[in-house]
């Protein structure tokens, strides 16, 4: 059966995501979000024209939130999500609220009534510690990797190139062989080319990191450019080549298209740490690894600062607030290592 829709609704949609994009400047991922949740607010409603909303939708629309659960693990759904699901569709009614036809059906402070409470807006915007592995765990997950496959070549290098880069795996995913310089000892991530957080161009140097993984991820390089005959535009982390091997459908070789997005590649990660016993951490994790190793290593804030750039930071405070993480704990120890051997200040 087909979904009931509201011909003037999909209009104003439709009018809304050209000015997410156009005018708001928004990528892609954040239009789809956008439209999620205005789609999820609708269908709370029975699809009713938005002309008739009532501020009682709203309500009705954050109690349903609350009640409702997480498909996949069949959990009520977090704080965090039911929060950014309702600044979505606030955001679409105070845009709603100015547009004619609608003015003077819905007024500005209508869209307030899709606040979560100040208790509940506090908790979804805590921060909270998470898990990174740590430099002895990514050399044991490392060393257990396979290389029997070329696949297997591939993930294990695409292990490596995050312990030199900590590059997003949504970058990785787009990034052509011609962005590394294993002359140089860099990648240069183009956002003309690559993917980029905020489309920022920038250069990172390889991280100071064990000398197996340079070797590894240099091997692969030469690999593709040498063995495997690619060429400056292919991708440095190729999709595999699928065909007919003994009369089975089953890998055959690398294909020369990119991943559409980098779900593979992070299961390919998660499976990694799996395999060595450990828990299933993501590529990003990767970077607060590099952040520890950087707050170790680092003497000077010139050189911290250095490192921060290195990972397509412009500022040092977005690096420490979140990826050098302090617990509870820790906090204890460094606040009391300061005091002196009477229990006085230095």
């Amino acid at each position: 059966m087909a979904r009931k829709v509201d011909e003037q609704n999909e209009r104003i949609k439709r009018r809304y995501a050209h000015y997410l994009r156009e005018a708001r400047r928004s990528d892609p991922a954040t239009v789809n979000k956008a439209m999620d949740a205005i789609l999820r607010f609708e269908r709370s409603t029975g699809v009713k024209s938005f002309r008739l909303f009532h501020i009682e939708q709203a309500v009705a629309f954050k109690r349903g939130l609350q009640a409702d659960k997480n498909v996949r693990t069949g959990r009520p759904l977090s704080k965090a999500t039911i929060d950014s699901t309702l600044r979505a569709v606030k955001a679409f009614f105070l845009w709603l609220a100015g547009q004619p036809g609608y003015k003077s059906r819905i007024s500005y402070a209508d869209a307030d009534y899709f606040n979560l409470s100040a208790k509940d807006a506090r908790i979804a915007h805590t921060q909270r510690d998470v898990p990174f592995p740590t430099l002895e765990q990514c050399r044991h997950a490392f060393a257990k990797m396979p290389e029997a496959t070329v696949i297997d070549r591939r993930n294990k290098a695409l292990f490596a190139f995050l312990m030199l880069t900590g590059a997003r795996d949504g970058a990785i995913a787009s990034m052509p062989l011609k962005t590394v310089d294993l002359v140089e000892g860099c990648i240069h991530q183009d956002a003309r080319i690559v993917k980029t957080k905020g489309a920022k161009t920038f250069t990172t140097v390889f991280f100071p990191v064990d000398a197996d993984y340079l070797a590894f991820f240099e091997d692969w390089v030469r690999y593709l450019r040498e063995e495997a005959m690619f060429g400056h535009d292919d991708p440095l982390f190729p999709r595999p080549q699928m065909g007919l091997r003994d009369g089975c459908f089953a890998v055959t070789g690398l294909s020369r298209e990119f991943y559409a997005n980098a779900g593979a590649l992070r299961d390919a990660i998660g499976a990694a740490f799996l395999n060595a016993g450990l828990p299933a951490f993501g590529p990003h994790s990767f970077r607060k690894t590099l952040v520890k190793l950087g707050s170790d290593l680092c003497r000077t804030p010139e050189q911290f600062k250095a490192w921060s750039q290195n990972l397509g930071h412009e500022h040092v405070v977005t690096t420490i607030s979140a990826y050098c993480p302090v617990s509870g704990e820790r906090q204890k120890e460094l606040i009391r290592g300061l005091r002196g051997a009477d229990g006085s200040g230095p």
